[in-house]
């Protein structure tokens, strides 16, 4: 078992968000809503995936602080509306994990080992179907091919997973040569909107230009279609978002405080 220094750790760390939040405490703490802090989780996310890029130990170890300190902070703000806590977080993703794996947790009770992880992989999407049924979700919302797909990914990997779903029921190209020829026709429509010697109708060239940025994700599901493993070409995906992300954020020094950056940000974002 684990020693009780994380527990100490977590539990301070939850202590000292409540007493920036408090009336006497920080003004800035005070008044974030759940939404201001968006670009800050998706921030602190970035930095946590250049720390592992980089195989930085020491960054990853000080970004998974921030990280944590930006899930304590909306639990902090959802408890303090009566909506949840940061315990009822816990408790939902330590009875999720027992709950999923019962190969692991329910092996006294007979229940069948796994030997590889695409066992785990069904037998987690089988015991996901079977909570979704048991909670009438299914009822609720009718499903499609295309559920389950979030709405908040980024476009480009929303497109992919797309992509992929429709190629599952080989709603796709055949050859990855022909999603070649289809970017070219989409480049061609975009040049001739706005190349045509009138005012651009800047709606239908966001159209055309959007037409051309979803054939690249297709291409991918395309190949993960004939046989590539759908988690390379998802990696990809994942790598061109964070590599634009990289390049379009500004380099902090290491040495730049949590305060000092947290001032930065803020007040760009206010």
């Amino acid at each position: 078992m684990p020693s009780n220094r994380a527990a100490d750790e977590f539990t301070r760390l939850i202590s000292i968000m409540a007493t920036l939040r408090a009336p006497d405490g920080c003004p800035w703490d005070r008044e974030q809503t759940i939404d201001t802090l968006k670009p800050f989780v998706l921030e602190e996310t970035y930095e946590m995936l250049e720390a592992i890029d980089r195989h930085d130990h020491a960054a990853l170890c000080e970004e998974l602080g921030d990280f944590l300190f930006q899930a304590v902070f909306l639990a902090q703000l959802e408890g303090e509306a009566g909506h949840f806590t940061i315990a009822d977080s816990l408790k939902s993703i330590a009875d999720k994990l027992v709950r999923r794996h019962p190969h692991v947790f329910k092996r006294d009770e007979g229940e069948a080992s796994l030997d590889s992880a695409n066992q785990v992989r069904v037998r987690w999407e089988e015991i996901k179907q079977q909570e979704r049924t048991a909670k009438g979700d299914d009822a609720k919302k009718p499903k499609t091919l295309l559920s389950g797909i979030a709405p908040a990914l980024p476009a480009l990997l929303r497109a992919y997973h797309i992509g992929v779903r429709a190629a599952s029921v080989n709603f796709d190209w055949t050859k990855t040569a022909d999603v070649v020829d289809k970017i070219q026709e989409e480049v061609d429509e975009l040049r001739a909107e706005v190349a045509n010697g009138r005012p651009v109708d800047h709606a239908r060239a966001e159209e055309e230009m959007g037409d051309c940025s979803s054939r690249s994700p297709s291409s991918r599901a395309s190949s993960t279609s004939t046989g590539d493993r759908p988690a390379q070409g998802e990696r990809q995906v994942h790598e061109a978002l964070h590599n634009g992300g990289a390049r379009r954020r500004r380099v902090r020094p290491r040495d730049e405080g949590h305060d000092a950056r947290r001032a930065r940000t803020g007040m760009a974002t206010r």
